[in-house]
């Protein structure tokens, strides 16, 4: 029965804030002025504060749910019960699971009280080019995409992105947006995005050219490389009319490999939000305290001198955020792919994801003794990361068996 009283406050919350725009007021002054602030009905009596996506209308909090590395249903309920509107996975987290645990809990609420979206990468893509072969067709995006909608249990999703692109041709491979504008049309689809977390302004600005991505998923964050080019690109989409949601705020999570030396989480999330062109956000919390951390910059969304402090520190230092510049790219003997490399790292120490960590690797086909038989390393990193010494560590991660990983 308390279930049941949640889902129709949960109804009459959505109403208040995803249709009824006339019924929001906006904030008085600074940073209160970039969003709308609304007294949600939960028991907590969070004020929430609300940016539209873009032209498809939906009006979301600016902290929003990245369910990728969690696998605990109780928390995402919590999130559910305590406000948050959007919840973010894909057809490859957690090997499928994580859309699997969405769709057994979702069950207990109604569809018109939460906005979801999901991923899709497709076969065929070179990773270090970031171009498509001829795996890349429309029916391995369809198929994919029936997977998802089977694990989900859904009559359709709020938001279906093209998954992890890096380059404007692979934004505009006409097999895929074929598959994505057939979905939509079918109505198993309200709106399409693309994600994008290297070579962001080239493909913010294809999504743009596109006509057909309406929401643009990209990483943003304070150690961004070429941060002025990106947040030009950012402000031209959202002047287009497309939703901006950002992902990897932390940068990383973590400045150390030994995890003693956090990124202050909450400045760095306000930090993001900041600009009023990124309309939500989806850290990837995994404890109930780390939601609660997070719903508590609603109360006050200024970053303190001690958060500004914070980030200066955090920018200064080497950490484990790869920006993707691909400055090693043609440095290097082997040509491997050292972003990805690097981005496999920071999931490996910085966020523990180890199974994604280890897909990502496996995916690369590494040679057995990657940096081990080079010398001296060619490879010059801008941020100032020993790569072969990283390389070399992350490469470990193949050795362990996939069911000790969790």
């Amino acid at each position: 029965m308390k279930q049941k009283k949640t889902s129709l406050n949960r109804r009459r919350f959505l109403k208040s804030s995803i249709l009824g725009a006339s019924g929001i007021a906006a904030g008085a002054a600074g940073l209160k002025a970039q969003g709308a602030y609304v007294e949600s009905d939960n028991n907590d009596s969070v004020k929430m504060i609300y940016r539209t996506l873009g032209n498809t209308g939906i009006k979301l909090p600016i902290f929003s749910m990245g369910v990728m590395r969690a696998d605990n249903p109780n928390l995402v309920r919590a999130a559910l019960d305590k406000g948050i509107v959007h919840l973010d996975t894909a057809n490859s987290y957690q090997q499928g699971r994580n859309e699997e645990m969405l769709g057994e809990l979702l069950k207990d609420y109604p569809r018109d009280s939460f906005v979801l979206a999901t991923k899709i990468g497709v076969a065929g893509k070179d990773r270090k080019t970031g171009l498509y072969g001829k795996e890349a067709t429309e029916e391995d995006f369809l198929n994919k995409f029936d997977v998802s909608m089977k694990r989900l249990g859904l009559d359709y999703v709020d938001i279906l992105y093209h998954h992890a692109i890096s380059t404007r041709e692979a934004a505009l491979h006409e097999p895929v947006l074929n598959a994505m504008k057939k979905v939509k049309e079918s109505g198993r689809v309200r709106h399409l995005g693309i994600s994008t977390h290297r070579n962001e302004p080239e493909v913010i600005m294809a999504a743009i050219e596109s006509g057909v991505y309406e929401v643009v998923l990209t990483s943003y964050n304070f150690k961004q490389e070429h941060l002025v080019e990106m947040e030009e690109a950012i402000q031209k989409a959202s002047d287009a009319g497309l939703g901006v949601v950002a992902m990897k705020t932390m940068a990383g999570g973590f400045l150390d490999k030994e995890r003693n030396q956090p990124v202050n989480a909450k400045a760095a999330l306000k930090w993001a939000l900041k600009n009023p062109n990124i309309h939500t956000s989806i850290p990837g919390f995994t404890s109930f305290d780390q939601l609660d951390d997070n719903l508590s910059i609603f109360k006050d969304m200024e970053l303190t001198e001690e958060e500004k402090k914070d980030i200066l520190l955090a920018q200064a230092s080497q950490g484990l955020y790869c920006t993707g510049c691909e400055e090693c790219l043609d440095q290097c003997k082997k040509g491997l792919n050292i972003p990805d490399l690097m981005r496999a790292y920071m999931y490996t120490y910085g966020y523990r994801e180890l199974a994604k960590a280890k897909e990502l690797v496996a995916d690369l086909n590494l040679p057995s003794n990657v940096c081990s038989d080079c010398g001296d390393c060619t490879v010059h990193c801008t941020k100032g990361f020993a790569v072969a010494d990283k390389v070399k560590d992350v490469h470990r991660i193949l050795e362990v068996p996939s069911d000790f990983i969790v």
